[in-house]
């Protein structure tokens, strides 16, 4: 059995045991490190490690493992995946989802980490970005305030600045996560990435150097070239030499010199304190260099079979992002008819109540009537009968009168009091009569208003025959309440619903509600148009992709608006005597001279190679 040695790779989302043979090379463990991950785009990476003195190391490919300069003992050999060199542009050079992935956490730990300076406006912007990656759209109802109180979202340097509380970053995080509905993850960790490339310090290796009279000062090396600092700025460079413009890399002990393509122009010399840090020095200029001329070249064919994937892939995500836009469009278009709807229906379940009322009232009122013309005529009846006995006793008075003359007077007085009386009693009979007969007519009357309440209450239920479950639940609530004179005197016919159901979803479909068709059309219309994106129509795709970058311009117009509004917010909350070197340095180039990372790299390349050489030897 071959002698093994154990290995842990740390990438920045995980972590990887291997058992290696004891003769395996760099190569064979990278190899075996990109092919478990699934990395294609190999060339930007590489396994960093720190050596027996402490230092940072990149582990040599055509090395053996064990004979590198790991620390004694160690077991397992401990190693990290991470970018080795750094695209120019990472929208167009990172092609896969994988890389771009593992970069975004790459750069996004340095930030926060405070190895990338990031002002406190764009931190708060790509922290939306990084929110936006990690928990999707935002909702309130299912994100409350302080459910970002866990994360890690802003460097220690921006937090300590400002008098603001967790709650007030939070909400300032949270009001540009909202703005970003709809964006997928690897699209928001895009966006992060084009935000973090415009840093000063974004793919920027530093190494501490001196020139021939020993000023000390930085050498930045990256994806576009060879920039020399001050030692108390990182930010601004003052020398930069372009990879285009470097013939040849050389060193011999900590001297260090490089040949530029102008041959009369002398060699670009300087000195490191270590010879291992000439040594990482060399790795990263030969390898940047080597994907600067790559760059400029045309693609080979991986690259292009990769890039040609990529675009199907992203116009299948387009087309699936736009069928998933049109479905919610039809959803929500769903919920408004529906709230619709039902608006309606308890508008209508408020008219029929009140209409019902109107129709008990009415009931009441006729009883009411009908009592006091009952009433009425029982008085009546009485007076009459009072009358006739009157009448009666005249007569008895008359027949008597013949008796004597003093009981004829007598009787005379009483017959006449009498007929007074019965006349009285007359008037008052006519009287009542006349009032009965008022009675029944507003008795009649009271059962016409019955009558027309009752159509009104009709007129109500039957104006939403074409609802059928809002007639349903008119005629529920009606014979719910108990209208038993209501039942009896008029029932009413609403026969015509008992077909009663709500609407649903396949009655959209049907027609039955006002979005005819929407919910199965827009599925058919969008299989139609991924088939024609991945088959038939790159082109398409690129006009595009064209469209996308002039709505990024415009985005970022908007954006860098946005920023600005927010440090004019922020400003009266800053605690100056915070403020780092980096800070002032980064306001007195962007805010006081208006100067950018690409307008000061264009000031500093200016001029021949032997002027800047000499520049840099008198500094």
């Amino acid at each position: 059995m071959p002698k093994l040695f154990d290995v842990r790779v740390t990438t920045m989302d995980a972590e990887l045991e291997f058992s290696m043979p004891w003769k395996s090379s760099g190569q064979e463990l990278f190899d075996m490190v990109t092919k478990t991950i699934g990395i294609r785009e190999i060339w930007f990476f590489g396994l960093y490690y720190t050596d027996s003195k402490s230092c940072p190391a990149w582990l040599k490919l055509n090395k053996k493992v064990v004979e590198q300069d790991f620390p004694a003992r160690q077991n397992p050999l401990q190693l990290i995946f991470r970018s080795k060199f750094f695209p120019e542009d990472v929208e167009e050079e990172l092609i896969t989802d994988i890389t771009m992935h593992l970069f975004f956490l790459q750069v996004k730990q340095a930030i926060l980490d405070m190895d990338i300076y990031c002002p406190p406006e764009a931190s708060v912007l790509l922290a939306s970005y990084a929110v936006q990656a990690k928990y999707g759209d935002y909702d309130p109802t299912v994100y409350p305030p302080g459910f970002l109180k866990d994360e890690v979202l802003l460097p220690p340097r921006v937090i300590d600045q400002y008098q603001m509380t967790p709650e007030m970053w939070e909400e300032r995080i949270t009001s540009w996560y909202s703005e970003h509905v709809g964006m997928l993850r690897d699209e928001a960790e895009m966006e992060y990435l084009k935000i973090a490339q415009d840093l000063e310090m974004y793919g920027v290796n530093y190494f501490p150097i001196k020139n021939k009279k020993g000023t000390d000062l930085w050498l930045g090396v990256d994806a576009l070239g060879l920039n020399v600092y001050e030692v108390n700025d990182k930010l601004t460079p003052v020398i930069s030499f372009p990879w285009s413009e470097i013939r040849n890399i050389a060193f011999k002990d900590k001297k260090f010199t490089i040949k530029p393509t102008d041959k009369k122009s002398p060699d670009f010399v300087f000195y490191t304190q270590k010879l291992r840090t000439n040594k990482m020095i060399l790795q990263l200029n030969v390898g940047n260099h080597d994907l600067f001329m790559r760059r400029r070249n045309e693609d080979t064919m991986e690259i292009q079979q990769m890039k040609a994937q990529a675009k199907e892939e992203r116009a299948r995500k387009q087309a699936e992002r736009n069928r998933l836009a049109r479905e919610r469009a039809a959803r929500e278009e769903a919920e408004r008819e529906k709230e619709e709807l039902q608006a309606r229906l308890r508008h209508f379940e408020e008219e029929a109540k009140k209409a019902n009322e109107m129709l008990l009232q009415s009931e009441e009122r006729s009883k009411l009537l009908h009592q006091k013309a009952v009433q009425a005529e029982e008085d009546a009846a009485a007076t009459i009968q009072k009358a006739q006995e009157a009448e009666q006793e005249i007569q008895r008075v008359r027949a008597m009168a013949a008796k004597t003359e003093e009981e004829k007077r007598a009787l005379e007085g009483k017959a006449h009091e009498a007929q007074e009386l019965a006349q009285q009693l007359l008037r008052t009979s006519d009287e009542r009569q006349k009032e009965a007969s008022h009675l029944k007519v507003e008795l009649v009357a009271a059962r016409q208003a019955e009558m027309d309440a009752k159509h009104q209450l009709l007129s109500v239920t039957s104006g939403t025959s074409t609802r059928s479950y809002v007639a349903g639940d008119l005629q529920s609530s009606l014979y719910e309440q108990g209208d038993t004179e209501l039942t009896a005197t008029a029932p009413l016919d609403l026969s015509a619903t008992s077909d009663w159901r709500r609407p649903t979803v396949s009655d959209a479909a049907n027609g039955d509600l006002a979005t005819e068709g929407s919910a199965t059309s827009l599925t058919d219309d969008a299989d139609e148009s991924a088939v024609v994106l991945i088959s038939d129509d790159v082109a398409e795709l690129s006009k595009a992709i064209e469209q996308e970058r002039l709505e990024y311009i415009q985005k970022s117009k908007r954006l860098q608006q946005q920023l600005t509004e927010l440090k004019t917010e922020i400003t009266v909350l800053k605690v100056s005597d915070k403020q780092t070197d980096e800070d002032r340095q980064h306001e007195e180039n962007y805010v006081q001279k208006g100067e950018t990372k690409y307008s000061t790299l264009s000031k500093i390349t200016s001029g021949t190679t032997r002027s800047r050489v000499d520049y840099f030897e008198q500094l």
